[in-house]
């Protein structure tokens, strides 16, 4: 983003506070309101990359009291919220839940931090932030599905070999020997039984107690056998 083109909701009623404001952000483009009701309008028609939020504002408006609204209407725009009127249980609750404010500064506020924290919000949230929930998701994703792949080749060529091992014995499975074998739990051993016996590759005598030992649940894939 170029930052020189970054639009400002400015949501502030004091006169000299904006001028301070005009001076700190004079490299993006300002668009001031004096209350949240106005700015909820300005922002559905003009929608900003990024808002600096008082609290105490005209018509006995508070800015919290728009937060929802502005999450709701500008879901990753972040919100600044300047203000020297909270205690320090509002500044926390501004800054939790999903309709939360990005960041939270004390008037008088220290023109060089907001100025800071303005250009830190227009790089590091918004659409970059949204970008990142999105990298992350598909990323979780990849990392699932090769897991699952994973987990399914480790269990068909085990599979294979009890098949092999039991179609070459007159004897009946032993279930902890297999668990130690292949270091699984004897609940995975008997899912496998079943499953060969479902697709047919072991004939249903071969282990039949299999049906009456385990039922539903998942795999306990990597945990040895007792």
């Amino acid at each position: 983003m170029n930052l020189n083109l970054a639009k400002i909701l400015v949501v502030e009623d004091d006169d000299l506070q904006y001028e301070l404001y005009e001076d700190a952000l004079s490299r993006f483009k300002l668009i001031r309101v004096r209350t949240g009701s106005e700015a909820l309008a300005v922002a559905a028609k003009t929608p900003p990359q990024a808002i600096v939020l008082d609290h105490i504002l005209e018509n006995g408006e508070k800015g919290l009291d728009f937060l929802p609204e502005f999450k709701e209407l500008l879901p990753f725009v972040p919100i600044i919220v300047v203000s020297g009127a909270l205690e320090v249980h509002q500044q926390i609750k501004a800054l939790q839940g999903p309709r939360r404010a990005h960041y939270c500064l004390t008037k008088p506020v220290d023109l060089n931090e907001l100025r800071r924290t303005v250009e830190i919000a227009l790089q590091e949230c918004g659409e970059a932030e949204l970008i990142r929930q999105f990298e992350a998701l598909e990323r979780s994703k990849r990392v699932d599905a090769s897991e699952l792949f994973s987990r399914s080749t480790d269990r068909l060529t085990r599979q294979t070999e009890i098949r092999q091992l039991l179609s070459t014995s007159s004897e009946r499975p032993n279930i902890s020997a297999l668990a130690r074998k292949f270091k699984v739990a004897r609940r995975t051993i008997i899912r496998d039984l079943q499953e060969l016996i479902r697709r047919g590759e072991l004939k249903p005598d071969i282990y039949p107690e299999a049906d009456q030992e385990i039922s539903g649940g998942d795999d306990d894939e990597g945990t040895v056998g007792k």
